[in-house]
């Protein structure tokens, strides 16, 4: 396995644009997102068993998972929520090891938004936290997502707290900046792996 670096932080924190930042050094990017929609996409094992739990309204008209309607059917029943992780977090556990094993690069990225929330800290080498000011983080997913302050507030606060996530960070990047202030950080951190990942290779 290479030297994998999970990288988390809370909504509008920032994540992606950290994620690309390193993207642009040639590091192999392994997003939870990305691989939760993949298992569930049309043809996929996954789908046809939440198909058959839930019915076909569950589906959208061309066969693809309605999330919303997911969301809403799960919102408030545990039991149906606790049937849909038992199916789902095994299979994206099994494609992220897939993914991070197949990685080329000298080191690889593994982008976790609820690193904290589903103590997942251990299967990483190192872990780096993108964190914000929560006035900023308001702002920003207010912005992002076009949704009221109140649902933002309500979001963040199902979220692992601040004080949890940074309890688990071997490295910080303050992010309640310009997009652009986290380059030379993310250069830093770079050479750092680097050097962490050649260094865990000749052990």
């Amino acid at each position: 396995m290479p030297y994998t670096v999970a990288l988390t932080g809370g909504i509008g924190s920032g994540k992606s644009t950290v994620a690309h930042a390193f993207a642009q050094y040639g590091v192999d990017i392994i997003d939870a997102d990305v691989i939760a929609r993949q298992v569930v996409e049309p043809g996929q094992p996954a789908l046809a068993a939440i198909a058959a739990r839930f019915g076909r309204p569950i589906l959208q008209a061309d066969g693809a998972l309605n999330r919303a309607a997911l969301r809403q059917t799960i919102f408030n029943a545990p039991a149906e929520k606790a049937w849909l992780n038992q199916l789902l977090h095994p299979l994206i556990h099994a494609e992220t090891r897939r993914q991070i094993a197949a990685s080329r690069s000298a080191w690889c990225l593994w982008v976790v938004p609820l690193l904290v929330e589903n103590h997942l800290e251990k299967l990483a080498d190192r872990v780096l936290v993108v964190d914000v000011d929560p006035a900023v983080q308001i702002e920003r997913t207010i912005a992002r997502d076009r949704i009221t302050r109140e649902q933002a507030e309500k979001i963040i606060a199902a979220q692992a707290t601040r004080e949890a996530r940074l309890a688990v960070a071997d490295d910080i990047i303050e992010n309640s900046g310009r997009p652009e202030a986290v380059a030379p950080l993310v250069a830093e951190l770079h050479q750092r792996y680097l050097a962490l990942a050649k260094a865990t290779k000749q052990d």
